[in-house]
């Protein structure tokens, strides 16, 4: 998305770490992957990735516990998967992928959002294929181990890029290799910081400095809606 959006990037999620609104979204991705596959996150791979990136941002474990459980309650079951598409300004794309108990809510609130910062909701599908799903792993660098090999060893496991950023290493494979090379890294005795599934984009975009303050605030917006999840764009 950019260096600099990047940057800006991370110091928002640094300060995600102590704003009240990341905890619940961080619980319900947990409920929704013990929901989805149980409660136990030996066998459950999504949950158990689920829980490391709650504990990477400082999610107790009292919460941690709370949220497994509630998937077995009634609130869990009325809780579904849905994503939206839109076009913002200056030719920047937009999925947004939600966990909702209304998605009537969902959509108003999004729509209103593009609507408010010189964007538009676009069709279900509309926008599907400018985007692929991707296994995305990321991990700091990790003391006497070599890189190479760690390549050779995830790439039986499905790994197709692997790339190093300001001290990150950031492990990418198709959405189908999810559990593999989760398990793949784990295996190597490794926690990831972060992982899950991301929709990257095909043909990314270059804006200018003022042009992606535009499309931030759009990003900000959204994530800013308690029943988004994750929000992609188009911008390199």
């Amino acid at each position: 998305m950019g260096r600099a959006f990047e940057c800006r990037r991370r110091a928002k999620e640094s300060r995600w770490a102590t704003m009240s609104k990341v905890f619940p979204k961080l619980a319900k991705s947990i409920t929704l992957a013990a929901k989805n596959g149980g409660p136990d996150p030996e066998s459950n791979a999504p949950l158990r990735v689920a829980i490391n990136n709650a504990k990477a941002q400082n999610l107790s474990r009292e919460n941690i516990e709370a949220a497994i459980k509630r998937a077995a309650g009634k609130d869990a079951s009325e809780i579904s998967e849905v994503s939206y598409e839109g076009k913002g300004p200056h030719g920047s794309l937009f999925f947004i992928e939600c966990a909702t108990d209304n998605s009537n809510r969902s959509v108003t609130n999004i729509k209103t959002i593009f609507n408010k910062n010189g964007g538009q909701l676009a069709n279900s599908g509309a926008l599907d294929f400018m985007f692929s799903r991707k296994t995305v792993i990321e991990f700091p660098v990790p003391e006497g181990k070599n890189l190479e090999e760690i390549e050779l060893e995830l790439i039986d496991a499905g790994l197709e890029e692997l790339s190093v950023d300001d001290g990150v290493v950031s492990v990418i494979g198709d959405y189908t290799s999810f559990s593999q090379l989760s398990q793949a890294v784990e295996a190597l005795g490794i926690t990831a910081t972060k992982s899950g599934l991301q929709r990257l984009p095909n043909q990314p975009i270059e804006l200018t400095e003022e042009q992606m303050v535009d499309v931030e605030n759009i990003v900000d917006k959204l994530e800013d809606d308690d029943d988004v999840q994750a929000v992609f764009t188009n911008l390199a």
